[in-house]
This record gives C-alpha cells, structure tokens and sequence, in this order.
C-alpha cells in the first residue's frame, strides 16, 4: 500500500501523525473533542501540496514538453528519492552525528534502506562544509509547524551572525516560485518561536533562505540565496488548490489485522482430522 503514517516532531513536543498517499500529503493534529472528551484528529493539507498549485513559469513547461510526461514522472520520483536520503543524512550531522559511507537510509518510494549515492554523499559533504565554514547556531532541526489551514516541516531555523533565518535545504540545481511561497508559509505559521530561544526582535527581522546542496554551477557545491517573503502569493496558492480539491480528505480505511481464507481454513483443518485417523 503506497501509504504513510509516521510520528512527526513539533516544538511544543504535540502528538502529530503525517499521512502521506500516492500525491498527497495531510498532516494531522491531534485534540480532545470538547464534547467527547475523546481524542481525534484535525487534518491538514501540506505547504508543498497548496504550493504545488501555483503556476510554475514557462522554463518548467518547456522543460516538461522535452521531457514527456512519463519521463519527467520518472525524473521527479528519483529527484524526491535522491533528496529524502540527503535531507535525512544532513539532519544527522546538524544533530552532531557522523555519517559513514555505508551508512543507509531509507528509500521514500521502496521503504526500503539503501547506502548513498556518490553524488548524494558529495551533497551530504558539501552541507557539511558550509555548517564548518558558515557556523550557524541550530535553532530547530525537521519540525512540523502549523498555520491556520496548513502544516508542514521547517528543514531549519539558524541564527547566524546574530540573524534569525529560516531555511529550506535544497537539492536541486533550480530555485523554483513554489519553493519562495512553502518557505514564506512556514514564517507565518504559528510558531512559539520563544520556546527557540528567539527574542521577540529577532522574530521580527527573521529572513528566509535556500541551501541548494550538491549544486553544480560553483566551485564550492553549495549555495545559500536569500528570498524575498512571498505569502500573499501562497495565500493565493491556498484558494487555488482549495478551489481544486473542495471535497478534498485523506483516504481512510479500516483493514483487518490478519487475513486468512475461510474456504482454505476449512479445507486444512478436514485434512489435519483426516491425518489424526
């Protein structure tokens, strides 16, 4: 079954399920009902599902059109694959661990776990060598945050030189719109940017940044470019993609817990009697 529930982490340590299917992706909150007292879930649609909606400019159509539609599936699929793995990897040495060669991690698509790539652990090193080189102080680190009808997960928030940036770590040798309107959603989620460590100044002057990683267009492998905020833009990007999913709910569906033929059950158990005789 191509789907996903995992426990993901929040600032204020809620209890948050992510479910992902084929294409979409919902993040759920869980409440107590104030009428039941029992537990259960609010869902909500994700930054990069909303902001896939915004139109993506005529480079990527002309790309797509060269491409074909199946191959660029194909292409995409592998991009997301290459950059679970990475951004999995470098979250580890924000957090102070070592990664080996051989380390593996897992496959979005198999969930299946496989060592990197060359070219995923040359992204993994290049990360590396801008933290040693640009020496950010670790604010947060993958943490799901919550707007008033959106969620997703911030890959980092840093303070640098004194600065308060949000950052969105990339793979891909592109900047995209969408990319500028997922990061300017996540600065205005509602986030106890206290609970950080953040000052209520220094909240005011954050700024928001993409580090393309493993990038091939410079001598260092890396590149951190500061983008402007762009949330009316998603905002407008939210009624789009409400406009185009108004029924839109997670795929729920109850299974049981073990499965087992009735007709072969029966037919094994007249055959184990027949052997007891």
């Amino acid at each position: 079954m191509k789907k996903e529930i995992r426990e993901v982490k929040t600032i204020n340590k809620e209890k948050i399920i992510q479910i992902t299917t084929l294409d979409e992706r919902w993040y759920a909150k869980s409440v107590i009902d104030s009428q039941t007292n029992l537990p259960r879930y609010i869902f909500y649609p994700s930054v990069t599902w909303i902001s896939s909606y915004y139109p993506k400019g005529i480079a990527f159509y002309k790309w797509l059109a060269n491409k074909g539609w199946e191959e660029s599936e194909a292409i995409k699929i592998s991009a997301g694959e290459k950059g679970s793995k990475i951004h999995q990897a470098t979250q580890m040495i924000d957090d102070g661990k070592e990664v080996a060669m051989e380390d593996k991690f897992i496959n979005p698509t198999t969930m299946e776990l496989e060592e990197l790539t060359p070219e995923e652990y040359k992204a993994v090193m290049d990360f590396t060598e801008w933290l040693d080189i640009t020496k950010p102080e670790l604010l947060a680190n993958e943490i799901t945050v919550f707007g008033d009808d959106y969620a997703g997960t911030i890959d980092r928030i840093y303070r640098i030189d004194g600065q308060i940036w949000i950052v969105d770590i990339k793979t891909g040798q592109n900047i995209w719109e969408e990319y500028k309107l997922q990061l300017s959603a996540y600065s205005h989620a509602n986030i106890n940017y206290k609970e950080l460590g953040i000052t209520d100044k220094e909240w005011q002057n954050r700024r928001l940044a993409i580090l393309q990683i493993g990038y091939h267009r410079n001598q260092r492998g890396y590149k951190f470019t500061e983008v402007e905020d762009k949330y009316n833009l998603f905002r407008m990007a939210r009624q789009i993609w409400e406009n185009e999913n108004p029924n839109a709910k997670p795929d729920q569906a109850s299974y049981p817990l073990r499965l087992m033929s009735k007709v072969r059950a029966k037919k094994v158990a007249k055959t184990n009697r027949i052997k007891k005789i």
